[in-house]
């Protein structure tokens, strides 16, 4: 698990996606972990999924501060402002380091996690659930789909390192299916720019190799009441109603089919992912 120091600078490359002006870094015995972190109120920290990065909340994040809540964005160990010099990646790693941000922070905290950062939130939650209050999960990866051992080498060989900016550009179109934000050029260039910096794009493809088992086999161990939101188009399930309604049951949790969204649907229908967002978190610390 990470031990949680942080150390604040000046975000060290431009972006042409509204941010925080601070990147903060939680210290961990193999690297760093980028984060900002603004707000005032209960702490709501937001993970994001495989080869994304933190901006990916660039709509919702605001919403929340300009709420009341406390808002922390993180980017995954090896992505965005986070260093590529760490020994693994995966579901635990990234639930380790989100514990140790929130407890570096002062929790508990709601958990935002989106694709596999959901599974990492599941982990957190039922390992920590002094620490966590709350999921809301998008587009969440808590299990391992249907795959055979073809289809996973072929993510392999089209991930590896040195075409995984050009594979990961040429798929971003498709987890977009339905209604894309009107920045969405502009951000895929900046995510592809991330991908491309030095040791990012080994990172990444050893991410793609994560297996969700674990988080599968702790959702049974989950107490923090939760939300699950889901793209009613999300091309990463066969059908998608259907994942998000076996992960209700087995949290005991609400369920948002959001309409013309596919894996990213804070970003495609923020509308409709931040009211719900909004409406959860509510309900569970008590705020207007």
């Amino acid at each position: 698990m990470s031990t949680a120091a942080n150390h604040t600078t000046r975000a060290s490359h431009s972006s042409s996606v509204p941010a925080v002006e601070e990147t903060s870094y939680l210290r961990c015995p193999e690297g760093r972990i980028g984060y900002d972190v603004a707000g005032a109120g209960s702490l709501v920290v937001l993970v994001p999924g495989l080869g994304d990065l933190r901006a990916g909340y660039r709509f919702l994040a605001p919403a929340l501060r300009a709420a009341g809540y406390r808002v922390a964005c993180t980017d995954l160990r090896g992505h965005g402002d986070s260093d590529t010099t760490f020994a693994s990646y995966g579901d635990e790693e990234t639930a380790g380091d989100v514990i140790a941000l929130i407890g570096e922070l002062g929790g508990p905290a709601v958990v935002v996690g989106n694709s596999m950062g959901a599974g990492s939130a599941v982990l957190a939650a039922a390992q920590r659930p002094g620490l966590v209050c709350g999921l809301v999960l998008i587009g969440p990866f808590v299990r391992n789909g249907k795959t055979s051992a073809r289809q996973r080498l072929l993510l392999r060989v089209a991930m590896a390192p040195p075409w995984a900016a050009i594979s990961w550009k040429s798929y971003l179109p498709k987890l977009y299916a339905g209604r894309r934000p009107a920045d969405f050029g502009e951000y895929r260039d900046e995510v592809i720019a991330s991908l491309r910096r030095p040791g990012h794009a080994e990172a990444f493809s050893a991410t793609t190799r994560t297996s969700h088992d674990l988080a599968e086999a702790r959702l049974a161990d989950v107490t923090a009441p939760a939300l699950v939101v889901m793209g009613e188009q999300d091309p990463d399930f066969p059908d998608p109603r259907a994942e998000a309604d076996w992960i209700a049951r087995a949290l005991g949790a609400q369920v948002v089919m959001v309409p013309e969204a596919g894996h990213y649907p804070q970003s495609q229908r923020p509308d409709i992912t931040t009211g719900a967002a909004l409406r959860f978190l509510e309900s569970v610390t008590g705020r207007a």
